[in-house]
Parts: structure tokens; C-alpha cells; sequence
């Protein structure tokens, strides 16, 4: 299932599966906050340095399943499948922009 998503949010699920580490800075503002996992990632090298740490660890492939504005921020729920525990999981990823990029990323389920 192919759902329309900003090219933001399509760049980071990119991303995020493994395509091209270099253009998550394209994603993200240079202070944005990831919170994953009850852990929080400030600013854009904390960021990189977490989705390497999660490409490391584990091999998976997120799927967007469907998504809807929430007021002024865009939740997606993806399909995680992967060498992970409890894998597959969907989970929610709620993100706020600020200037066309991710100025918030909140993962959970």
C-alpha cells in the first residue's frame, strides 16, 4: 500500500530504510527532537548518530501505512517488520515541521 505523504516525511522513511544516510540532514532542522524507545535525541548529530545506532542493531523496513493531520502535526502509522523483538510492530510517528523540515519526530505505539 502506497499512501501520499510530504517529501519530507517520504525522504525520511527513505531513509530510514536504509537509502542514503547522507539525506536525513535534508529532513530534519539543525535542533529538532527525535524521541524513540523513552529516549531523546537533540539536534541533528544526536539524530544522525540514533538512526545509525538503529541501522547497526538491526536490519527492518518500515512501511506508512496511513496517516492524518493532528492540528498542525501529520501522524503516520508504519508497519516495522524486522530482526527486532515483537517485530512486526506498527507504530505511530507524529511529526511537527518547521521551514518545510522535521522540527519533531515522536515514535511510539
Amino acid at each position: 500500500m502506497s499512501i501520499a505523504l510530504p517529501d519530507v516525511v517520504q525522504t525520511y522513511f527513505e531513509v530510514s530504510n536504509g537509502q542514503g544516510m547522507t539525506r536525513l540532514a535534508e529532513c530534519f532542522c539543525d535542533d529538532a527532537t527525535v524521541r524513540d524507545e523513552n529516549q531523546t535525541h537533540q539536534g541533528l548529530a544526536a539524530i544522525v548518530e540514533w538512526q545509525f545506532a538503529a541501522r547497526q542493531a538491526y536490519s527492518y523496513v518500515a512501511v506508512p501505512l496511513q496517516s492524518w493531520q493532528d492540528g498542525e502535526a501529520l501522524v503516520v502509522i508504519a508497519r516495522l517488520t524486522g530482526n527486532f523483538p515483537g517485530s512486526p510492530v506498527e507504530l505511530q510517528h507524529h511529526f511537527a515541521f518547521d521551514g518545510g523540515r522535521i522540527k519533531l519526530l515522536e515514535i511510539g505505539s
